[in-house]
């Protein structure tokens, strides 16, 4: 007995490690900019940062239902510029009016219908790959690898290349406006962060997620509808890109087809160096958090800090494989176990 309290309360560094790196290492990153530099740590450069963080937090929100499902998404970005796109369509009504400024710029349709078609073009773009996976049996990196190169492509096609600019005062608010001292953006990332904390936590399709991505065939024995599970998942991350594609279409005053190129990396990393495994069954939406706001401290303090933007990514890709390596080592750790 005494044996098992001893080995029960037992140190692990390496599972310590896997857990805490992240809002430590956050931590870290904070203390040391701001002691480097005194702008750093300036309530505006704060908001400018959670504001950064905002649209791809939201899409690694979505991410993070996928991944813990064992699968990936690597089209997130294509199918942001697609659904800002549309969104942006439907406020214009068409194409005519698509470079409208100032006083010119007016709604051809209620906000409400456009912030509907953005959501509805992402969770279309995630329910046809969901489709494609759970009923061809397609791998997830080849589906979504194909929908990178298609919805960006539709985005093209649809846009005739060209952005949809100038939108009416009510749109731009949302992406640059504000609720007291905070931007809307945060506050709609903050919300989404606390309503799927709640679905993955405390309610049954939550259990169900962990479970297909733990033991896809032990979940399937035991009485859970993986395949539909897996499906809602990708509608869940179409849903997020839809939501940011809207958000940062409003905060730029313009929807383009180039939105969102090379988010995929960034959302991916988020969820990953917050502690989701990529084997799928681990993680949470606090670490996603904490992720995506890892990566924008030490993007905006290497910004502040002078470095060059070649260097800031080389930083970024080491902190992803490190980050892997440490998760790659603690499944070890624990099937040793």
């Amino acid at each position: 007995m005494p044996d098992t309290i001893l080995r029960v309360g037992r140190f692990d560094p390496a599972e310590f490690a896997a857990r805490y790196a992240a809002p430590l290492f956050l931590l870290l990153l904070i203390a040391v900019f701001t002691a480097l530099e005194p702008r750093f740590a300036h309530p505006l450069n704060v908001f400018n940062i959670l504001r950064q963080v905002s649209i791809s937090g939201l899409v690694a929100i979505g991410m993070t239902f996928v991944i813990l499902t064992k699968g990936i998404d690597l089209s997130v970005g294509s199918l942001l510029a697609l659904s800002g796109l549309v969104g942006a369509y439907v406020a214009k009504g068409g194409l005519d009016d698509r470079f409208a400024l100032g006083g010119a710029a007016t709604a051809a349709n209620p906000l409400f219908l456009v912030v509907l078609a953005a959501l509805a073009a992402g969770m279309l773009g995630g329910a046809v790959q969901g489709l494609a996976i759970t009923r061809l049996k397609v791998p997830p990196f080849v589906v979504t690898l194909g929908g990178l190169t298609a919805f960006r492509g539709a985005a093209l096609l649809f846009s005739g290349g060209g952005p949809i600019s100038g939108f009416s005062a009510d749109y731009a608010w949302w992406g640059q406006g504000r609720i007291g001292m905070v931007p809307v953006p945060v506050v709609i990332f903050l919300g989404a962060a606390l309503i799927a904390h709640f679905v993955l936590t405390y309610t049954v399709f939550g259990k169900h997620v962990y479970a297909t991505g733990g033991n896809e065939r032990a979940a399937d024995l035991n009485g859970v509808p993986t395949r539909r599970v897996v499906f809602i998942t990708y509608v869940i991350s179409g849903f997020a890109c839809g939501l940011a594609g809207f958000l940062l279409s409003a905060r730029l005053n313009s929807a383009e087809a180039v939105a969102g190129s090379g988010l995929e990396l960034t959302v991916i990393a988020a969820v990953v160096i917050g502690g989701t495994s990529l084997f799928g069954g681990v993680g949470s939406i606090v670490g996603t958090v904490i992720g995506a706001l890892l990566l924008g401290v030490l993007t905006n303090g290497l910004v502040l800090l002078n470095v060059s933007s070649f260097i800031q990514q080389i930083v970024i890709g080491i902190t992803l494989v490190a980050a892997v390596t440490l998760d790659q080592f603690a499944v070890r750790r624990r099937q040793a176990q």
